[in-house]
């Protein structure tokens, strides 16, 4: 299957809900009016797009049907998948990479948005890549999260750095920037804590936690990605503006987006932390993340065919 056809897959849900709407659109009146455009709204609003977004993508849509370029059900879903590409396109970019030595990314997350699952789904399309990854389980305050991260380092071949339950996170980290450059490996992924006490304790622990890995590397960490659960819709985004400000984010991974009929939370996820989407989930398997691209989602989404 192409990573097209499991995206569509994932995101059937949400696309089956819009398609509905904008085909009803067609057969259910001769000529469209407000309510026309209030429908469409609520479609998107339910599949999380957010209300800017929504209300770009219904202004666009409208714009061109009173110009006569849209006449069919598919013509609005072109117009609207085309309008979310162009508006995501600007700030799409591909993980960043070391110049030299391992590339070390940090991964921040609330618990239950799917961090160290992504990691261990990385670990895994890394190392059947022939690369070598290194784990770093600095998420101490959670024997639960320790053992995840081994496991998937079982699975996938991934080297485990960790420690005993309380341990100091960033000594953890510490010893696998060590490990890492001494042994040579291609990717370090540091997995952190989803939890603290009070805003200020997690601030203070990824800024104690970067500082320690920029001891040892000081152009690392090279990405620090925010996960976020779409199934959480909108919600997701007042939980991880804490991580966000906290420590610096640099990119995304939406995680969750298969089988909630929420697929447009990617868009109002870009639109509120304007950081890149590098990739997102559509299912449990370490080949359902996939490399974000604009284009490809937006046809997903708005249930169209690959070209």
């Amino acid at each position: 299957m192409s990573i097209f056809s499991k995206l569509k897959e994932g995101l059937q849900k949400t696309a089956t809900s819009i398609s509905r709407t904008f085909t009803s659109v067609f057969t259910d009146v001769k000529a469209w009016d407000a309510e026309t455009y209030r429908n469409m709204e609520q479609t998107l609003l339910a599949s999380d797009f957010g209300p800017a977004v929504t209300a770009s993508i219904v202004a666009e849509i409208k714009r061109r049907y009173e110009l006569g370029e849209i006449k069919t059900g598919e013509d609005a879903s072109q117009v609207a998948a085309a309008y979310i590409a162009d508006m995501l396109r600007p700030g799409a970019r591909s993980l960043k990479q070391a110049a030299q030595g391992p590339t070390v990314i940090l991964f921040l997350g609330v618990n239950g948005s799917g961090k160290t699952t992504s990691i261990g789904k990385l670990a895994c399309q890394w190392t059947s890549e022939g690369k070598k990854v290194m784990l770093a389980a600095c998420d101490t305050f959670r024997a639960a999260a320790v053992e995840q991260l081994k496991l998937w380092g079982e699975r996938s071949g991934a080297t485990v750095i960790a420690s005993k339950q309380g341990a100091d996170p960033a000594s953890v980290a510490y010893d696998a920037v060590q490990s890492a450059l001494a042994r040579n490996v291609d990717y370090l992924l540091i997995d952190t804590a989803g939890r603290q006490q009070n805003k200020k304790g997690l601030m203070d622990e990824l800024t104690k936690l970067r500082r320690i890995v920029q001891k040892l590397m000081p152009e690392a960490p090279h990405e620090t990605i925010l996960t976020m659960d779409a199934s959480l819709g909108l919600n997701a985004l007042s939980q991880a503006r804490e991580f966000a400000s906290a420590a610096g984010a640099s990119a995304l991974i939406i995680t969750k987006l298969d089988g909630t009929g929420k697929g447009g939370a990617a868009c109002a996820v870009e639109q509120e932390f304007h950081l890149p989407i590098l990739y997102i989930g559509v299912g449990e398997e370490p080949g359902d993340l996939h490399e974000f691209s604009p284009e490809t989602y937006g046809k997903a989404v708005f249930s169209l065919t690959a070209e």
